[in-house]
């Protein structure tokens, strides 16, 4: 396969690891710990893997290990830094016994069920070295949660002689690393599940996961996206730009490239159910900024809108979640699309029904047919950008008429999403992930199994990072999920009183008014310290 020079020259960087993993770990446990919600229904349902301490990796004394194989999973959408995780568990495992082996099922879960897998050498480990995308072994959504699932996988891991499986993956795949644990540990099965925090939506995070891997490399990759439009946004001086971002739950990404970038508007999706905004209040405020700025002859700007905004107006929430109800009955899956649709609008009650109505006809249909496998809204579908800046556009329109608004509203649009899912990873993610991977490596070889790999302090240099464990379980609570209440790990949104937020909120009166632009530029992987190592604005503001 030809490599660019980019390929050639970053296949020889060496990952960074944190000190207490260079050498022979001991693992020093903490206290029990207990989910972060539902305590009685998530003890019930996972008593073998259920308030386990978590555990922090110190310098150890040196053991000997038989030989045991491990075998991996890629689970869900793409992440910089994946490739990364799997060479830090390769070598991780191999430094523990030679004779060890690393398998991948290929295209995710689906492979373990049907046993579709290969062994992962050391030539094809080296040609994905520091490499952004999954395309080592693929990945894939097929979710964990039947027995019939699990004995499958049982099958191959045993033919394999596997002891322990890494699932790499976000809040659903790790939830079901959980399951899988579980039910593992309960057949006495002898297999361990270890998890590890993937999504660039920077959703998978608490008090113990400072981040999920893959953000810190889509952020600075989208803002360099961002940079460039406004650039030319600021050249040309005719258009207003709608940007929506990838993240169909948390607004952390938006956030994080307001940061980087300073936009004239950023949304963040978990202020507007804060403040119970309505679509039109989000619409106005936009358009204020917009008649503002005109007023100063500055016909131009640039919107950052989070992927999944809609689902956070209230009215419209309320909406989606009779809706969920309604199509997950029986009687809406055996119907076809446009029987739905009358199925759903003789079902709904009245606010709910007047809302569907006054939403354009593509945006009520995505709403009401779209679901991604695990029932949600496939928010991504659902063109916001284009539905706001026409509202805005509408709402301006009525303003000149009434002499509030003298200017032009040109619009283009954008949406960033796969763009920076599979982009080589930064210094930070690379050294980040190798350490995941390798950390993995020392959680099965002290018998861990239930847990999640982390390491914590990652503002400071590498050397000085902490590396551990914690339980899935403490991560969990209930939640409705295709009319069913399901364990869960729970999502981490944007909280309004934190340090990133309140910093944004404290600047965006400024930015909307002036024209004050930052330009990233490209991710950096050579060159001085505070370019290449940075970490996100997020982060540095949570750990100031």
């Amino acid at each position: 396969m030809e490599k660019s020079a980019l390929q050639i020259a970053r296949a020889a960087y060496k990952p960074k690891l944190p000190k207490a993993l260079l050498g022979p770990v001991a693992a020093r446990e903490g206290k029990p710990t207990q989910s972060v919600g539902d305590q009685d229904e998530i003890k019930k349902l996972f008593p073998n893997t259920y308030g386990m301490p978590v555990i922090e990796f110190e310098a150890g004394e040196p053991q000997t290990y038989a030989p045991f194989n491990v075998g991996i999973i890629l689970s869900g959408g793409q992440a910089p830094g994946g490739h990364n995780v799997i060479s830090g568990l390769f070598d991780g495992v191999k430094s523990l016994n030679p004779a060890n082996k690393l398998y991948g099922f290929i295209l995710g879960p689906g492979g373990l069920v049907d046993h579709n897998y290969m062994e992962i050498t050391p030539e094809l480990m080296d040609e994905y070295r520091n490499t952004g995308g999954f395309d080592i072994i693929g990945s894939g959504r097929t979710k964990l949660e039947e027995e019939d699932q699990f004995e499958k996988g049982i099958q191959i891991l045993r033919q394999l002689g596997i002891k322990a499986l890494v699932i790499i993956g976000g809040d659903d795949s790790n939830t079901n690393a959980c399951v899988l644990a579980e039910y593992y540990a309960a057949k006495k099965y002898g297999v361990q599940v270890i998890g590890c925090p993937k999504t660039i939506d920077g959703d998978l995070k608490n008090e113990q996961i400072e981040t999920s891997f893959g953000f810190d490399t889509a952020c600075k990759t989208y803002s360099e996206l961002i940079g460039n439009i406004q650039r030319d946004c600021n050249s040309a001086r005719k258009y207003w730009h709608f940007i929506k971002l990838m993240g169909r739950s948390a607004s952390h990404i938006a956030l994080e490239c307001a940061l980087q970038c300073q936009p004239n508007i950023c949304l963040v999706s978990e202020e507007v159910e804060a403040k119970a905004m309505s679509l039109d209040d989000v619409v106005t405020y936009i358009a204020q900024a917009v008649a503002n700025r005109a007023a100063e002859g500055n016909n131009y700007g640039t919107v950052l809108i989070p992927e999944g905004l809609i689902e956070f107006v209230p009215a419209i929430k309320k909406l989606i979640a009779e809706l969920n109800d309604i199509l997950a009955t029986p009687e809406a899956q055996n119907l076809g699309r446009s029987e739905q649709i009358d199925f759903v609008k003789a079902h709904l009650a009245k606010d709910n029904l007047a809302v569907f109505n006054s939403l354009p006809t593509s945006v009520a249909r995505q709403l009401a047919l779209d679901r991604d496998p695990h029932g949600n809204v496939q928010v991504s579908l659902i063109e916001t950008e284009k539905l706001l800046s026409q509202m805005v556009a509408a709402k301006l329109d009525q303003w000149k008429k009434e002499g509030k608004y003298v200017g032009k509203f040109g619009t283009q649009h954008h949406f960033f999403g796969y763009e920076g899912r599979c982009a080589a990873p930064s210094n930070y993610d690379a050294d980040y992930c190798y350490s995941l991977g390798y950390n993995a490596s020392r959680l099965i070889a002290n018998g861990k199994t239930g847990y999640m790999s982390v390491i914590k302090n990652t503002t400071a240099p590498a050397t000085d990072w902490v590396a551990g464990g914690v339980p899935i379980t403490m991560m969990m609570n209930m939640e409705k999920r295709n009319g069913k209440m399901k364990p869960v790990i729970r999502k981490a949104l944007v909280e309004l009183d934190g340090a990133p937020f309140k910093y944004f909120a404290s600047k965006r009166a400024e930015w909307a008014k002036q024209t004050a632009y930052v330009y990233p530029g490209p991710i950096q992987y050579w060159g001085p310290s505070e370019v290449c190592d940075q970490t996100t604005k997020t982060l540095q503001l949570e750990h100031k």
